[in-house]
């Protein structure tokens, strides 16, 4: 894979009348990790579907280049793995036919050793045969980063990255997020965050705040 980078500039987003967020700018290379930081309300998820392509900012640009060639809001989805609070699972489905579902989606077949890694990496080996609905809070969550992780995506979106999780959880998102980081062929990862713990997993780190100009920052 060709170097990524995700640059920012300018970035502006209202809502009608309402402004969520204004002159955002932010640079991210593949090996790094970058937060998006603020209280609830700043904009940060917003932010997020701007850079995965799902919304059009009303300022600026979100680029997101691979090897140096723009992709645009269609192609960069390829690339890219999400996981937010709003992404719907389907309850009245098990682990692995949301799996099998969402990577049909994308026009790929997972095989049954695909599916047991993806449910090992995540904690749910031996769950994957048990509905979503008897899930646990901690358990959709996890199975949120195996459905990122199904396409192998070198580009990782982490909105609220740790929601929901125990102790282990968050250990196994830092596994996550270093091994992103540490692909042969480049990846890199973009968190939104308001916990101090996870900010400190940041390379880059942003801060957004309402109508409030962002201050960018490089913690030590």
């Amino acid at each position: 894979m060709a170097p990524i980078r995700i640059v920012l500039s300018n970035l502006g987003h209202h809502f009608g009348t309402r402004l969520v967020f204004d002159k955002v700018h932010l640079e991210l290379i593949s090996g790094q990790v970058g937060a998006i930081c603020g209280p609830n309300g700043a904009g940060k998820s917003t932010l997020l579907r701007i850079v995965a392509g799902l919304l059009t900012p009303t300022q600026g640009e979100a680029r997101f280049e691979i090897a140096g060639q723009p992709l645009d809001a269609l192609e960069r989805r390829t690339f890219i793995g999400y996981v937010a609070p709003d992404l719907r699972l389907y309850h009245e489905l098990t682990g692995v036919e949301n799996l099998r579902f969402f990577a049909e989606l994308r026009g790929m077949k997972l095989s049954l050793e695909q599916l047991k890694l993806l449910l090992s990496r995540v904690g749910l080996l031996g769950r994957g045969s048990d509905l979503v609905a008897n899930y646990s809070s901690g358990m959709r969550q996890r199975l949120k980063y195996a459905l990122a992780l199904s396409t192998n995506p070198p580009v990782l979106l982490l909105d609220e990255p740790t929601a929901n999780l125990d102790s282990d959880g968050v250990s196994m998102v830092k596994q996550i997020i270093t091994e992103q980081c540490q692909r042969p062929q480049g990846g890199l990862v973009l968190i939104a965050t308001n916990e101090p713990a996870e900010e400190r997993w940041a390379h880059t780190l942003t801060r957004i705040g309402r109508f409030s100009t962002t201050i960018q920052t490089m913690p030590e």
